[in-house]
């Protein structure tokens, strides 16, 4: 079977669809990841693409000056439809037999609709369709209980009707600008990449979506020394979306200064882009292998993005998650439900220094982190969802 996976340039989208490849590729496939520049090989060497898997450029990613890049509609729909006119062309030229896309990357879907082949959704992170019983995904509220609590969430649904039904028209007329139909017949399956201890049940669940687990991919080879000493090892992994929050780093370090503390931590900064700055004895930065160093971590400080979560609920470290933009305020929301983790928010080195203290000086968050990888053994094997697909 011959798959291409479309996926835009962002880490949390593109490691993703990567891992993706690599399980698919391990099962006998031939699979082509369509994403940005910046994880074609020899771009770096924190890019050592798994053995077997193509990636190639995802055409018209780049935004035009006609094109409005922060308004959400024209984003997932104007600019959708221009680059599937030129990745149609692309899947003709060497074709395929299933498309998966990443949620946000459509132009994949609309594409595959356009050549008549069957295409696959990929959510990176938890559903996040709309539920007749959830609050609106983003709120970051547990569902309401009781009278009061489900009238809460009826009207906060009703609230986001009027921005979802423009979505929609925005989407259907750049739909039928490419001669697709306005309404989308959806896809034949969804992969939703997530643990299960992430999820929130719902009364709605769609039949043709699968929990797959996380989608995980270490972008490099190399592997962090930490700093000497017994003390505990705190990983701060900044995010790498352009919603996280500013200063993460610098107000982390000084929140930890043993000096303050003191508690004795040993520090690892992990990120893609760690720039250039003086470190305390305690500290070191890099970009290195974080499954192998969530192995030997005591508290993760984060974003609140879906892939550092999750990498680190499944080693069972808890977090302190300091939540920017996009769903990263959600997630963190659904996390201290859990029981692995604390949120912070706004940032502060006061309320940071309080919040990772009191994690790391508390068994029963670590034991609940633990607890959120139980559920990764009942999963969906993306492989046969995607094989099931061809089958019919």
């Amino acid at each position: 079977m011959r798959i291409a996976i479309v996926a835009g340039p962002d880490a949390g989208h593109a490691i993703p669809a990567i891992a993706l490849a690599q399980r698919l590729v391990a099962a006998g496939e031939s699979v082509t990841v369509f994403t940005g520049t910046a994880w074609l090989p020899g771009t770096g060497p924190t890019r050592p693409i798994p053995d077997g898997v193509a990636v190639a450029e995802l055409p018209g990613l780049d935004v035009l000056d006609t094109e409005d890049d922060s308004d959400a509609g024209a984003k997932l729909s104007v600019r959708a439809a221009r680059m599937c006119t030129e990745l149609v062309p692309v899947l003709q030229a060497d074709p395929v037999d299933l498309v998966i896309c990443d949620v946000i990357t459509v132009c994949g879907g609309w594409a595959a609709e356009r050549l008549g082949i069957p295409w696959i959704e990929l959510s990176p992170h938890p559903l996040y369709e709309p539920s007749v019983g959830l609050p609106p995904i983003g709120s970051g509220l547990a569902p309401g209980t009781g009278l009061s609590g489900r009238l809460r969430d009826r009207l906060m649904r009703a609230a986001t009707t009027r921005s979802r039904a423009q979505g929609d028209r925005q989407r259907g007329a750049a739909r039928e600008s490419i001669g697709l139909p306005a309404a989308s017949p959806g896809p034949a399956a969804r992969l939703v990449a997530t643990l299960p201890a992430l999820e929130v049940p719902r009364p709605d669940w769609p039949a043709d979506a699968h929990v797959v687990g996380p989608l995980l991919w270490e972008p490099t080879r190399q592997v962090f020394t930490p700093p000497d000493g017994t003390g505990p090892l705190v990983v701060v992994a900044p995010s790498t979306a352009t919603t996280g929050v500013a200063d993460l780093v610098d107000t982390a370090l000084e929140a930890l200064d043993p000096t303050h503390t003191g508690v004795a931590v040993r520090v690892v900064i992990s990120a893609l882009r760690h720039g250039d700055r003086t470190l305390p004895p305690w500290a070191v930065a890099g970009t290195g292998r974080q499954d192998a160093l969530l192995a030997h971590a005591d508290l993760v400080v984060c974003g609140g993005g879906h892939g550092m979560l999750a990498k680190s609920l499944l080693a069972g470290v808890p977090v302190v998650t300091v939540p920017g933009g996009g769903d990263q305020w959600e997630l963190a929301n659904r996390v201290v439900r859990q029981g692995g983790g604390a949120l912070v928010r706004p940032l502060d080195t006061e309320t940071l220094r309080a919040a990772c203290l009191a994690v790391l000086a508390d068994p029963d968050t670590a034991a609940a982190a633990r607890r959120a990888a139980d559920g990764a053994a009942d999963l969906a094997d993306p492989v046969a969802v995607c094989r099931s697909v061809i089958d019919d």
